[in-house]
This record gives C-alpha cells, sequence and structure tokens, in this order.
C-alpha cells in the first residue's frame, strides 16, 4: 500500500473516532423498571412503569433505567430522553408490542424505543430487544414472506408500513452496545439526523425471509463507529442513506455480516453527499451482493476506503435486490426527473471474493465513476445454484433488469481505472455461463491501468469449494 492511501486510511479513521468520544460524566442514577410496578411475564404491557422509570430520571442524566433478569417486558413505543441509557440486563428480553394502537399516530415515530432531539442516550447491557417480526407475517412464501402493512391508516403508503425497533432521531452522542436485537418487523436500528454514534458489540438476528428488515441505517447521520457487530438479516445489512442531507465520517470495522441484500449498501435514496468512509476488517458469508452502491437521487460519493474484506456471494430469488456481485458500483438516475451524481476515489485494497457473478461498475453519461482503484485482490468465481444468471442488475430505476452475459468485471461509463495486482480464477467446468474477464462498454471507459493483471482457471481439487 503506498504512503497516500497509508495516510487516507489513517485520516478517515481517526476522524471518525475522535468525532464519536466525550468526556465521561461521573454521576449516575440507576432505577430499575421493577421499583415501577413493570411485571416482566411477556403477556401484560410494561409500558407505564417502563416510561414513568424513563420520565423520572434527572433532566440531562445520567441515568441507567434497568430491565433486571429474568423478564419478559412487553411495551408499546417508549420515549427515551436526554442522559438516559437503558440497560437489558441478560437474561432479560424487551418486547415490542404487535398492535397498531401500540403505536403513535406518525408513522415516522413507529419505534418499539425512540429518543427524539436527546442528548447522551443509548441502549446497553448485554440483554435482548425482540420486535416479534413473526406476528407481522401475513403469509409465509418461500421467496419472501409477506407482511402486514397498515396503510389502510392513512400514515404511510404501500407495503413498507410496520414499527422499526429501534431509533434514535436528531440525537446527539448515542452509543449502542452490548445487545441483541432480534426479529424487527422492519428496519432494526435507525439513525436519523443524529451525530457521534458509537454502535459496538451488538448482535443483529433477522427473520432471512421478511423483507425490509435492515440491520442498521445510518440516515442523514455524521460521525459514525461501528465495531465488533454480528448481522444475520434478509434485508441490507448496513445502509448509509441521504434524505435531507449528506451522511459523512463513517466508520465500520470487525463485523460479520450475512444478507439476502446487500451486506453493505449506499444508498438507494441518495439525494445528498456520502462522503468520508471506511470499511475495515470485514467478513461478508452468503449474501446477495457484497459491496454495493445505488446512487440514484443526484448525490455524489467520494473518499471511500474497503480494507481486508472477505465475501462470499451467491443469487437468491430475484425478489430480492442483487445478483451475487461481490462488488457492485452503480450510478444512475432514478427516473427522468432524478440528477445524475459522480461516485469518485473509492479503493478496493486486499479483498477476497467468492461469486456466482461479477464486478460490476457502472456510471452514467454525466454521472462518471472517477478514480476508482482496485488493489491486491483475488476473485474467484463458481456457479453453485440452480437460479438464472446472465442479467445485468440496474435496480431500483434506471434500466431494471438487463439481459447479458457474465463478465469477470462489467465496466461502462468511467473516467479513471486502476487494477493492481489483482487475480481473477474461474471454474473451468462452467465457462459457457461466462463472458470475457474484462468487458468495456465501447467509448465510455477512459484512463484505465492494469498492472500484475491475470485471469485462469482453476479445478476443484485446488479450491477452497
Amino acid at each position: 500500500m503506498n504512503n497516500q492511501l497509508i495516510f487516507l486510511l489513517f485520516f478517515l479513521l481517526t476522524q471518525s473516532l475522535l468525532a464519536t468520544s466525550s468526556p465521561p460524566n461521573p454521576i449516575l442514577i440507576t432505577l430499575s423498571v421493577a421499583d415501577f410496578g413493570a411485571a416482566g411475564d411477556a403477556s401484560s404491557y410494561d409500558t407505564e412503569p417502563i416510561q414513568s422509570a424513563i420520565n423520572s430520571c434527572p433532566e440531562g442524566g445520567p441515568c441507567h433505567v434497568i430491565f433486571p433478569a429474568p423478564g419478559k417486558y412487553l411495551t408499546a413505543t417508549v420515549f427515551l430522553k436526554s442522559g438516559v441509557v437503558l440497560v437489558v440486563e441478560p437474561g432479560a428480553t424487551i418486547l415490542g408490542g404487535s398492535r397498531l394502537e401500540d403505536y403513535p399516530k406518525e408513522s415516522l415515530r413507529w419505534y418499539v424505543a425512540v429518543a427524539e432531539n436527546a442528548t447522551d442516550v443509548g441502549i446497553r447491557g448485554g440483554g435482548v430487544v425482540d420486535g416479534q417480526a413473526s406476528k407481522f407475517v401475513v403469509r409465509e412464501d418461500p421467496r419472501k414472506n409477506v407482511m402486514v402493512s397498515w396503510n389502510q391508516t392513512g400514515a404511510c403508503l404501500g407495503d413498507e408500513c410496520r414499527p422499526r425497533l429501534i431509533g434514535f432521531i436528531g440525537c446527539n452522542n448515542v452509543e449502542v452496545s452490548n445487545i441483541t436485537l432480534n426479529h424487527p418487523a422492519y428496519w432494526c436500528l435507525h439513525l436519523v439526523r443524529s451525530n457521534n454514534i458509537s454502535i459496538k458489540d451488538i448482535a443483529i438476528n433477522g427473520d432471512f425471509n421478511i423483507p425490509n428488515n435492515d440491520g442498521i441505517d445510518i440516515e442523514d447521520s455524521n460521525n459514525t463507529v461501528i465495531t465488533r457487530c454480528h448481522i444475520d438479516t434478509g434485508d441490507d445489512a448496513i445502509c448509509p442513506k441521504s434524505y435531507t442531507g449528506p451522511v459523512h465520517n463513517l466508520t465500520v470495522t470487525d463485523c460479520w455480516i450475512r444478507s439476502k441484500s446487500s451486506a453493505i449498501k449506499l444508498g438507494s435514496a441518495s439525494w445528498f453527499d456520502f462522503k468520508h468512509f471506511v470499511f475495515d476488517n470485514i467478513t461478508i458469508v452468503d449474501s446477495h451482493r457484497g459491496i454495493g452502491f445505488q446512487i440514484r437521487d443526484g448525490g455524489n460519493v467520494s473518499d471511500i476506503v474497503f480494507s481486508n474484506i472477505n465475501i462470499s456471494t451467491r443469487y437468491y430469488d430475484p425478489l430480492w435486490w442483487g445478483r451475487a456481485e461481490p462488488i457492485y458500483v452503480t450510478s444512475c438516475p432514478r427516473n427522468s426527473a432524478s440528477k445524475e451524481a459522480s461516485i469518485s476515489d473509492v479503493f478496493f485494497i486486499n479483498i477476497t471474493a467468492n461469486s456466482e457473478n461479477g464486478i460490476f461498475l457502472s456510471g452514467s453519461k454525466r454521472g462518471l465513476l472517477r478514480n476508482l482503484r482496485f488493489i491486491n485482490m483475488d476473485v474467484t468465481y463458481r456457479r453453485f445454484t440452480n437460479y438464472a444468471g446472465g442479467l445485468l442488475d440496474y435496480r431500483p430505476g434506471c434500466q431494471e433488469l438487463v439481459k447479458h452475459r457474465t463478465a469477470g468485471i462489467m465496466m461502462e461509463h468511467i473516467e479513471g481505472l486502476e487494477v493492481k495486482n489483482v487475480e481473477i480464477r474461474w471454474s473451468n467446468n462452467q465457462l459457457e455461463q461466462w463472458n470475457n474477464p474484462l468487458e468495456f462498454k465501447p467509448s465510455t471507459v477512459n484512463n484505465i491501468s492494469f498492472l500484475n493483471f491475470s485471469s485462469g482457471f482453476y479445478t476443484d481439487s485446488k479450491s477452497n469449494y
């Protein structure tokens, strides 16, 4: 790795880490929800005792609200305030209610637990928060479950009208640590217009056949560090989005991810810029897409580093977005009213991938991919599922799904590409399913460099399969 890349990686890491540090406050009040009358019997609603404990915390805190073990605390939405941290002890569980009346009138506030415009808030403790997603399933379907939609209320549209699990909206100094988040009915951990966020040592376990149960959504939020997380979910696992403002300074390290969609996805909500991201030491397992950029709404992307990442991808049912691409970098307008956006200065360093499909790099005429660098990569291609290949996936919007034979690296609308120390290996008994190792859309790819690039066959006896 040259000095420029070392400096960039160090700079981006330190910016996020420094931004999320805050001085400790030694004064602490501890309150137990049991002392306020919580039964913890999984059937009686404990909403009022939980909210009373939170409201009894002194203004500004710090205050820990304890959920003692053993106990399963069924609740409608509870609202955190500044200085309050929920502490769910090992052996204790917060259960989210499954009734429409358990949630506020406004769908934007449909969470099991939410903090709004608060400072120094969080959740920790070694226990569990469970969204009871199975109670929102209308019909089990082997392709993708059909879910409850509360759109008849008029609070939201379409089929994504059900509650999220945990939300922080307009907050500063957020910490989510040492907690297990199970079975969200919709998005799991949602960070909205918040700043200085630390997420560490958490597990997210979503039903693999439930749509839209994203792991961590970082929406219009800045200065976020995510580390030592285990995320196993049906929909996108780690997903920065920009609706009303940019997303800057995101660092993700030492995580394990499995997703039926994208393990890591930028977008598709992308009205504002994404800048200064680092993803390091990530393991992505059996996912429908490894690293994905779905830039569709005019926000530009720059200064992104992916390093020391092990990826395995495979096909799932095409109802789920993704086509088994280990790396997918796309920018195109969502519709005729959308702006084109550029993706620039993106580095992929020390990447190992085993995949059923190739790498897809696709900009647009006025939204080019600029200065992409692939350094020290080992990619193995082998088909092993029975799902049909031969499609380029531009979803959402753009050209949708396009029939096309699979290339090792498919490239279009790029200005500046460096490929260095990259090896591609192919299964020689399935060669008819593949196109060329490298494919360029004519007259759209310029200023490219290949150094120590190789492509060849492997045999099963020499592979890791």
